[in-house]
């Protein structure tokens, strides 16, 4: 079962409330210049642990996780490159746009021939 993180930062208070009472009752009893004892020793290295371990948890989730059987893709065999295509010839240059009529031209033309129907439709009426 993994361990949470909350567990740790309230074992690393725990473990931080021991170390300071026996650092303090050393430093009254033996006075400041003495070594540290080997409780005091071994309070200071699960500490030391704790927080390695509180750190590891950190920065487990920023690792890549694995993905599941069904998501990952076969890889496929890269296709065959196509042959390049022949250049084609360059195209003639040609005059532009000459024969294009006008807008003007256009309408007149379209009234004219609206005027021809209706000419026309008249024409057929009588007869």
């Amino acid at each position: 079962m993994p361990i949470r993180t909350a567990s740790l930062t309230n074992q690393i208070h725990k473990n931080g409330a021991r170390l300071h009472l026996a650092m303090v009752t050393r430093t009254r009893s033996q006075g400041p210049d003495q070594p540290a004892s080997e409780a005091e020793q071994a309070l200071l290295e699960e500490r030391r642990s704790l927080k390695a371990a509180k750190a590891a948890l950190k920065a487990q989730p920023r690792l890549p996780k694995p993905k599941a059987a069904w998501m990952t893709k076969a890889a496929k065999a890269p296709a065959a490159p196509k042959a390049p295509k022949a250049a084609k010839p360059p195209k003639d240059a040609k005059g532009g746009k000459v024969n294009k009529p006008t807008r003007a031209e256009k309408m007149t033309k379209k009234a004219e021939n609206l005027d021809a129907a209706k000419k026309a439709s008249k024409k057929s009426a009588k007869t």
